[in-house]
C-alpha cells in the first residue's frame, strides 16, 4: 500500500490513502486510520514534552489495546526506541529489562512509582501541537525486543525500521498474501511480541487492513468476537488452536466454532509446532486450514511459511518465505547420526541447523550488536530441522535440547510424540542429564491426565516399543504441570534448572 519506511510512516500513509477506513476495533473503542494517525501525533508530542530526545529509549509494558498502539508508534513518531515488555514479568525480570536498556520511560497501564530509577507514566503521554520534525530516522533502530532465550537472562535483539519493513514486504509477496487491504484481522497474539507486533498490526498497516483486538485471549469470546467482527483472517499460535477445539468440546459441538470461522480466508501458526492433530482437527471441525509457518524475534519474526510453498502439511513449515534464504548445516557440535535408518524421517536432506539470510535479520543484541548475522550475513537459528522429499521443511528440535547419548542424536521431541500416544500421559518433556557412562541419558518429566495413574516401568517400556534402545528414558519423573513460555512452548530450559534430583526420580 505504501512505500514508507517506518511503521508510523505506513500509519499516515493509511491515513492519507484511508482516512476513514477502520484501522483498529478494541471493545467498544473504534478508530480508523486518520483518527489513529492523530493520536499517534499528539504522544509523540507527549514525549517530547517530556524532554525525551531521539534515540532514547521508552519501555512499554501495557496489553494489547489501543492505548499500546498509541504509546508505541508515538514513541517511534518521537524517534524513540520502543522497549516492549511482557506484561507477566515480575518486577525484577522488569527491573533487568529497564537496566540493561537504560529506558527513560516507562509507560504502564496504572499509576505506580518508579522501578529501578526509571520514571514512569500511566498510560501515554498527550499534547498539544505537531509532533518532533523529522525525528524519526528510517535507518535506526525501532525496537528491542527481549527474547526469553535458552539460558540467562533476557537479550535485546535490535530491530531496525528497515529490518521490519522488509519482512512485511517478505510476507506479503507471498501467495496469498497473509493480509489483505480487506482483511479484518483477529490480534490475541500478544503486541509486545513481534509476531503480534509486526505479523500482525505491522501487515495490517502495511495494506490498510484493520485489526480486531483482544486485550487477554479466552478462547470462547474470541470466537464470539471473530463471529461477529467477521474476522477474515487469524495470525495464531498452537494454543490458540487447542483452546477453540476444547472449547467446542466443552459445547459438544462444533457449531460456534464454525461459526467463527465462517468468514476467515487464512489461518496461519507460528511461535511453536502445531500439534499434528490439532491442524487435522482444525480442516475437518472449523473447515479452515491452518498455513503453518517458522520464525524468530531475531528476524522480524518470519522466515519460513507453508504459504511460501502452497503446500499446506501437518508438521511442516514449508519453505523460506520471498527475500529470505535457509540452509541446513551440521557442526561438530550436532554430528550425523550414526544409525540414519533409525532416524530416518523420509526427508533427502538434514537433520542439520536452520541458518538464514534476508534483510529481515536483526542488527544483532543491544547493546553493541553481538551475536548477530556473520560476515556473509547469515544467522545460525538453533533450531535443527530437514528437508523432505518436497523440499520441505520440517522442524526437529532445539540444538540446545539435543540430547547426545554415547554419541548419538536424540531429538526430545521425537521421544516425547511417543510418551504423549500413551493414554495416561497428558504432556511430556524430555530434557538430558549428566551420565558417566554415556555421556548424557535420556530423562522424560510427564504431567498425566485427571485421574490417570502409570509408573515409569510402564511408560519406559511403552517408549521401548518405538524407539531405539539409547533413545528411551531411563528415569522418569512426574510433575502436575510443565513450564511454559507465553507462546506455549515447553521451556526445557527451565525444566534443566530444576534440579530435580535422583531422590525424586522413579529410575528404571
Amino acid at each position: 500500500m505504501s512505500d514508507g519506511t517506518t511503521l508510523t510512516a505506513l500509519v499516515r500513509a493509511a491515513a492519507r490513502q484511508r482516512p476513514d477506513a477502520p484501522a483498529v476495533v478494541a471493545g467498544d473503542r473504534r478508530l480508523s486510520w486518520g483518527e489513529l494517525d492523530a493520536a499517534v501525533d499528539r504522544v509523540a508530542a507527549g514525549y517530547a514534552a517530556r524532554g525525551l530526545a531521539p534515540g532514547e529509549r521508552v519501555a512499554v509494558q501495557l496489553p494489547n489495546g489501543i492505548d499500546w498502539l498509541r504509546a508505541a508508534l508515538g514513541a517511534l513518531r518521537a524517534g524513540l526506541v520502543v522497549v516492549p515488555v511482557n506484561t507477566a514479568y515480575t518486577d525484577p525480570e522488569l527491573e533487568h529489562v529497564l537496566g540493561d536498556s537504560g529506558a527513560s520511560l516507562l509507560v504502564v497501564r496504572q499509576e505506580r512509582s518508579e522501578v529501578a530509577g526509571v520514571p514512569v507514566c500511566p498510560g501515554p503521554p498527550e499534547a498539544g501541537g505537531p509532533p518532533p520534525e523529522d525525528a524519526e530516522d528510517p535507518d535506526g533502530l525501532a525496537f528491542l525486543a527481549y527474547t526469553s532465550g535458552t539460558t540467562g537472562r533476557p537479550r535485546g535483539a535490535m530491530l531496525p525500521h528497515a529490518a521490519l519493513r522488509a519482512n512485511q514486504e517478505q510476507c506479503l509477496a507471498m501467495t496469498p498474501p497473509p493480509v489483505r487491504a480487506d482483511d479484518r484481522v483477529l490480534l490475541v497474539l500478544p503486541l509486545f511480541h513481534v509476531y503480534g507486533l509486526n505479523s500482525g498490526f505491522g501487515l495490517a498497516a502495511a495494506t490498510g487492513a484493520c485489526v480486531v483486538l483482544q486485550e487477554s485471549f479466552d478462547p470462547r469470546a474470541a470466537l464470539e468476537l471473530m463471529e461477529r467482527e467477521q474476522v477474515t483472517a487469524v495470525p495464531g499460535a498452537p494454543p490458540m488452536y487447542q483452546a477453540w477445539l476444547a472449547a467446542a468440546d466443552a459445547d459438544g459441538s462444533d457449531a460456534g466454532l464454525r461459526r467463527a470461522f465462517a468468514a476467515v480466508r487464512i489461518a496461519s501458526s507460528g511461535a511453536a509446532p502445531l500439534p499434528e492433530e490439532v491442524w487435522t482437527a482444525m480442516r475437518e471441525r472449523a473447515a479452515v486450514t491452518v498455513w503453518e509457518g517458522y520464525g524468530l524475534t531475531e528476524a522480524s519474526p518470519v522466515v519460513a511459511s507453508t504459504l511460501a510453498t502452497g503446500r499446506p502439511k501437518p508438521n511442516c513449515i514449508g519453505g523460506p518465505i520471498p527475500g529470505v534464504e535457509i540452509e541446513l548445516r551440521d557442526s561438530a557440535e550436532t554430528p550425523g547420526d550414526a544409525e540414519p535408518d533409525e532416524d530416518d524421517d523420509g526427508g533427502e536432506e538434514g537433520p542439520g541447523e536452520i541458518v538464514v539470510r534476508g534483510p529481515n535479520l536483526f542488527a544483532g543484541y543491544w547493546p553493541d550488536g553481538t551475536d548477530g548475522p556473520d560476515a556473509d550475513g547469515w544467522l545460525a537459528t538453533g533450531d535443527l530441522g530437514y528437508r523432505d522429499e518436497d523440499g520441505d521443511l520440517h522442524l526437529v528440535d532445539r540444538r540446545s535440547d539435543l540430547v547426545l547419548v554415547s554419541g548419538f542424536n536424540v531429538y526430545p521431541a521425537e521421544v516425547e510424540r511417543v510418551l504423549d500416544g500413551h493414554p495416561a500421559v497428558a504432556e511430556s518433556a524430555v530434557i538430558g542429564v549428566p551420565d558417566a557412562r554415556t555421556g548424557s541419558a535420556v530423562r522424560a518429566v510427564v504431567v498425566l491426565e485427571q485421574g490417570q495413574t502409570v509408573t515409569a516401568d510402564e511408560l519406559i517400556a511403552h517408549a521401548a516399543g518405538s524407539l531405539a534402545r539409547y533413545k528411551v528414558p531411563t528415569s522418569v519423573h512426574f510433575l502436575p504441570a510443565l513450564p511454559h513460555s507465553l507462546t506455549g512452548k515447553v521451556s526445557r530450559a527451565r525444566l534443566r534448572e530444576l534440579g530435580l534430583t535422583d531422590a525424586e526420580l522413579v529410575e528404571q
